[in-house]
């Protein structure tokens, strides 16, 4: 059941000097400037394809819109076969990772990526 969702975290108890500190952070408007611009990429990369989000590719559209670094094929490749993950956890993670991805505005999915969604997808055994 768990392989259907694509994030999976968990979020430890929060410390009180981790609260009273005062931390520098971006502002939420940054944050949203980030998201919309992702946002607009994923909307002019799939309009031909008639959907609106990345987690809606199928695994043909992954080949064709989601190009993977050497670096980040190498990464995928270990994980799948260390971790004996399903074809649908193979399609998600790189599902992530174009999200993370078009975040950052890079049209390529690097290593780092890859395991930026590997770290979310808490499922499969590289919590700690």
């Amino acid at each position: 059941m768990l392989d259907r969702i694509d994030i999976h975290i968990q979020v430890p108890r929060v410390e009180y000097k981790d609260l009273a500190e005062p931390v520098p952070a971006e502002s939420s408007a940054v944050i949203r400037a980030r998201v919309e611009a992702a946002r607009g990429l994923q909307t002019e990369r799939l309009a031909k394809y008639k959907i609106f989000s990345n987690a809606q590719m199928h695994h043909a559209q992954l080949k064709k819109l989601c190009p993977l670094s050497a670096g980040a094929q190498t990464l995928l490749k270990q994980v799948f076969e260390k971790l004996s993950l399903s074809a649908r956890s193979y399609d998600r993670i790189i599902k992530v990772a174009r999200t993370i991805a078009d975040l950052e505005q890079e049209n390529t999915i690097n290593d780092r990526h890859i395991a930026e969604a590997i770290q979310l997808r808490g499922d499969i055994g590289l919590h700690g």
